[in-house]
């Protein structure tokens, strides 16, 4: 909003306005709009979520044991805090005629729509059930299939269809037909890791905070010619724009991490994970960079494979392979303090952003 303004008055280059032409700029600028937001906003929509819900996130009666007597009564749908800064942000510092922003909102939203009443159907029945599976799936496979689409619209031609791998310059694989099933199970598989690493106070914001540093550098190297011909990468144009849709979603989940840092005073919910998670999913399909997403975001990979390995042993043999799953239930099973496996899932994830950096130079 901002930026389309002063561009469209013809001030990009009076003292000081020409800061606006500079996406590095803009993306400080909706970091620390986005996180300062949060700050002033958290605790009206806390207080607001602790009247409407009155006894708090309905607690899964067989998970850990603790968490009925700890984390009874705290509020969910602290998503709606993400999203409503995020989007401000975006909206505010963000080139509003770029087809990429409105694409990846449309994603975050759509998700984030999902998640609300995935929410809302638990918080009315007072359990653990959310939506039915079916009618959840079906929503984030259209929505993803949608953006898919019009990602394939804004990407050149020559690329459109085409899978990049990471550590090999130069090399396309054509998915042709199928590349618009690629995206969608990329980004509703993302929405859907996040949701399954929610579920300790900080866990899941974090590794998120990490994968949106990463990819807005990747989003603004591979957006920029000169960059992305520096280091081999597939040069897509205007996608560097989405370095300040990433640059708002970290201002705005350190900002949700001050107020769900142990003990949570909120929980993310459906409505933040889902959102999230399908954004990032979003930006890769994007930047051209899926598989590398899947080594930034392997600890989001590594806590579904638990759940998907956990649910097909059980049905072949009956018994259990994990003590829980996701896995991050397990280490509580053994013992663990919640901070030690949070923490420690924290450096996981640090190490991952770092290697999936390193994809980066190494081709």
């Amino acid at each position: 909003m901002l930026y389309d303004l002063i561009m469209h008055h013809g001030l990009a280059y009076a003292f000081l306005l020409n800061l606006f032409r500079y996406i590095t700029f803009r993306a400080v600028a909706a970091c620390f709009t986005a996180f300062f937001l949060s700050i002033w906003l958290g605790p009206y929509i806390i207080a607001k979520l602790h009247q409407i819900q009155r006894e708090g996130q309905p607690i899964r009666a067989l998970g850990p044991e603790r968490h009925l007597k700890e984390k009874a009564g705290t509020p969910t749908m602290g998503g709606i805090l993400i999203l409503s800064t995020l989007l401000i942000s975006t909206l505010l510092w963000a080139d509003l005629t770029n087809g990429f922003i409105w694409i990846v909102l449309f994603v975050t939203f759509g998700f984030g729509l999902i998640g609300f009443f995935d929410d809302y159907k638990k918080l009315a029945k007072h359990n653990s059930d959310g939506l039915s599976k079916r009618t959840r799936l079906g929503g984030e496979f259209l929505i993803s299939l949608v953006a898919t689409y019009f990602l394939q619209q804004l990407t050149p031609s020559g690329m459109a269809n085409d899978l990049a791998l990471p550590f090999l310059k130069n090399v396309l694989i054509p998915l042709g037909y199928f590349f618009p099933l690629f995206g969608m199970i990329v980004i509703s598989g993302f929405g859907n890791a996040v949701n399954f690493t929610d579920g300790l106070d900080g866990l899941a914001i974090v590794p998120v905070v990490i994968s949106f540093f990463v990819f807005a550098l990747i989003a603004y190297i591979v957006g920029n010619s000169v960059f992305a011909d520096y280091l081999q990468l597939h040069f897509i144009p205007k996608t560097g724009e989405l370095a300040i849709f990433c640059a708002a979603v970290i201002g705005a989940g350190l900002g949700f991490l001050w107020f769900n840092a142990p003990p949570a005073s909120v929980f993310m919910g459906d409505t933040g994970s889902l959102s999230l998670g399908g954004a990032i999913g979003s930006v890769a399909v994007a930047v051209k960079h899926e598989l590398v997403l899947c080594i930034v975001g392997g600890l989001f990979v590594i806590e579904t494979l638990s759940v998907i390995i956990q649910v097909a042993w059980y049905k072949k043999t009956k018994t259990r392979i994990f003590l829980m799953a996701p896995l991050h239930h397990h280490f509580e099973k053994k013992g663990w303090a919640e901070s030690k496996i949070v923490i420690r899932f924290w450096i996981i994830s640090i190490i991952l952003g770092i290697i999936g950096l390193a994809t980066l130079k190494l081709r």
